[in-house]
Protein backbone atom coordinates (compact mmCIF):
# COMPACT_ATOMS: atom_id res chain seq x y z
CA UNK A 1 0.00 0.00 0.00
CA UNK A 2 1.17 3.52 -0.80
CA UNK A 3 2.66 5.56 2.07
CA UNK A 4 0.39 8.49 1.26
CA UNK A 5 -2.73 6.34 1.53
CA UNK A 6 -1.60 4.87 4.85
CA UNK A 7 -0.85 8.34 6.24
CA UNK A 8 -4.25 9.67 5.13
CA UNK A 9 -6.05 6.73 6.71
CA UNK A 10 -4.05 7.11 9.91
CA UNK A 11 -4.86 10.82 10.19
CA UNK A 12 -8.54 10.10 9.59
CA UNK A 13 -8.61 7.22 12.08
CA UNK A 14 -6.91 9.32 14.76
CA UNK A 15 -9.41 12.12 14.14
CA UNK A 16 -12.32 9.71 14.48
CA UNK A 17 -10.81 8.24 17.66
CA UNK A 18 -10.51 11.73 19.11
CA UNK A 19 -14.15 12.45 18.26
CA UNK A 20 -15.22 9.17 19.82
CA UNK A 21 -13.27 9.90 23.01
CA UNK A 22 -14.76 13.40 23.19
CA UNK A 23 -18.29 12.03 22.75
CA UNK A 24 -18.77 13.59 19.34
CA UNK A 25 -18.98 10.35 17.36
CA UNK A 26 -22.25 9.15 18.82
CA UNK A 27 -25.31 8.86 16.64
CA UNK A 28 -28.78 9.61 17.90
CA UNK A 29 -31.85 8.31 16.13
CA UNK A 30 -35.41 9.17 17.04
CA UNK A 31 -37.93 6.80 15.52
CA UNK A 32 -41.55 7.55 14.61
CA UNK A 33 -42.72 6.59 18.11
CA UNK A 34 -40.39 9.16 19.64
CA UNK A 35 -38.01 6.53 21.03
CA UNK A 36 -34.45 7.75 21.18
CA UNK A 37 -31.67 5.33 20.23
CA UNK A 38 -28.05 6.29 20.76
CA UNK A 39 -25.09 4.28 19.51
CA UNK A 40 -21.49 4.64 18.44
CA UNK A 41 -20.37 3.64 14.98
CA UNK A 42 -17.37 1.69 16.24
CA UNK A 43 -15.96 0.69 19.58
CA UNK A 44 -12.94 2.57 20.87
CA UNK A 45 -10.94 -0.65 21.30
CA UNK A 46 -11.37 -1.77 17.69
CA UNK A 47 -10.61 1.73 16.40
CA UNK A 48 -7.45 1.87 18.51
CA UNK A 49 -6.37 -1.53 17.15
CA UNK A 50 -6.94 -0.23 13.60
CA UNK A 51 -4.76 2.81 14.39
CA UNK A 52 -1.99 0.56 15.75
CA UNK A 53 -2.20 -1.63 12.62
CA UNK A 54 -1.91 1.43 10.37
CA UNK A 55 1.07 2.68 12.39
CA UNK A 56 2.77 -0.70 11.98
CA UNK A 57 2.07 -0.68 8.23
CA UNK A 58 3.45 2.84 7.94
CA UNK A 59 6.56 1.90 9.89
CA UNK A 60 7.17 -1.20 7.75
CA UNK A 61 6.54 0.68 4.50
CA UNK A 62 8.86 3.52 5.47
CA UNK A 63 11.65 0.99 6.10
CA UNK A 64 11.17 -0.49 2.66
CA UNK A 65 9.01 -3.37 3.83
CA UNK A 66 11.80 -5.04 5.79
CA UNK A 67 10.63 -6.77 8.91
CA UNK A 68 12.75 -6.20 11.96
CA UNK A 69 12.73 -8.99 14.49
CA UNK A 70 14.81 -10.17 17.38
CA UNK A 71 18.56 -10.35 16.82
CA UNK A 72 19.89 -13.91 16.77
CA UNK A 73 23.44 -15.12 16.77
CA UNK A 74 24.32 -18.28 14.90
CA UNK A 75 27.55 -20.08 15.83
Amino acid sequence: MDLTVIRERLVHARDQYHKLMMGKATRVLVDQNGERIEYTAVSAASLLKYIRDLEAMLDAASRGGRAVGPLRFVW
